[in-house]
Order: C-alpha cells, then structure tokens, then sequence
C-alpha cells in the first residue's frame, strides 16, 4: 500500500509521468488517457453513490468502484512488469459477478421493449452518465490493446460494466416508480 507524504512530487511538470514499473511516458499517452478515464468513471460513480443510490445498488457499485482501482492498476503497469510487481488485476470473477448483478435486477423488471433515453431520477441519470464515460474507457482500452498489450480481462469488464451500468440505471428508475424514458422514434 503507497504512503504517500506529500501529494505533489513535481516530477510531471515536463509533461510526463511515470507507470507503475518506473517507466516516464508522455501525459498524453493512451494508456494515460485510458487509466484517468477509469478515474472518471469511479468519480462519476461516485456522484450516483452519494446523489443516493438505492441500498440495493449502493453496495455492488462500491465493489465497482474498488474493482475500478484494479483496472486503474492493471492498465498502470506493462504486461511484462506485472509479475515481479503482484499487481491486483481484473479476473474473469469480476466479470461474472457482474454478469449476476445484471441477471438478478433484470429479472425484476422484465424485458426492454424500446430505446430508453438516459434520464428518470437523479440516480438514474447519474448512471447512465457513468455508463458513457465507462464506453468511453472502453473505446481508449480498445484502441491501446491495438497498440500494446494489456490485460486480459480489461475490455470485456469494461464492456460488461457498461451493460451493467444501463441494467443498474433502469433498476433505479423502477425502484422509485418512475418510468425509464422512452425514444420516441417518430419524433
């Protein structure tokens, strides 16, 4: 676990910063872009969790949001340091608990029958804000894995978390009685 004594350490002024294997890349890297969306995401989560998400969500979203520290961490060191270092990581059981999640409030609350728009509660929207910003990450992993390796498991639980992230927004809507938003195609 870092101690950290001082926040500021003045070695990223020159535009640069260091990955967790000691590596100095350029602040404008992908793989730094990919790690600080994660970051936005958990930020944006955060907002939901603290606008008062339903206790229902409330716990499977801070599992999320230390489950986004991994990410954060597998997407911080190369592929190649990750041995030497024990860095926590996204597993396939990440995965699968979200896979549960999903099919447990989705069978509350039956079957989508059109586009919804993101909107309903506050929570709700919340969430489907969290749930562009984790497409977003997505999309950036998706294109730095085209580029250099990474984890295994990175995008498809970010694609699964976005999935999840729809389902949890829905979930909020119907636990407070508020229809989902639906598009209205003929508008």
């Amino acid at each position: 676990m870092p101690r950290l004594t001082r926040i500021y350490t003045k070695t990223g002024d020159d535009g640069s910063t260091g990955l967790g294997g000691g590596q100095r890349v350029a602040k404008d890297s992908l793989r730094i872009e990919a790690y600080g969306t994660v970051d936005e995401l958990n930020s944006v989560i955060g907002l939901a969790i603290a606008s008062g998400v339903s206790s229902e969500l409330a716990g499977p979203l801070k599992n999320v949001q230390n489950e986004l520290f991994h990410l954060g961490s597998d997407l911080c060191f190369l592929e190649e340091d990750k041995a030497r270092a024990a860095v926590p990581q996204i597993e396939g059981r990440h995965i699968e608990a979200l896979e549960r999640l999903m099919d447990s409030l989705s069978d509350r609350m039956g079957p989508l029958e059109n586009f919804i728009l993101p909107g309903g509660t506050q929570c709700a929207a919340r969430l489907h804000l969290a749930r562009c910003v984790c497409r977003r990450a997505e999309r950036i992993c998706v294109g730095l894995a085209r580029q250099e390796r990474v984890g295994g498991y990175v995008v498809k639980y970010l694609n699964r978390l976005s999935d999840a992230l729809f389902v949890m927004a829905r979930f909020e809507n119907h636990r407070s009685g508020v229809s989902d938003v639906f598009w209205d195609s003929r508008a």
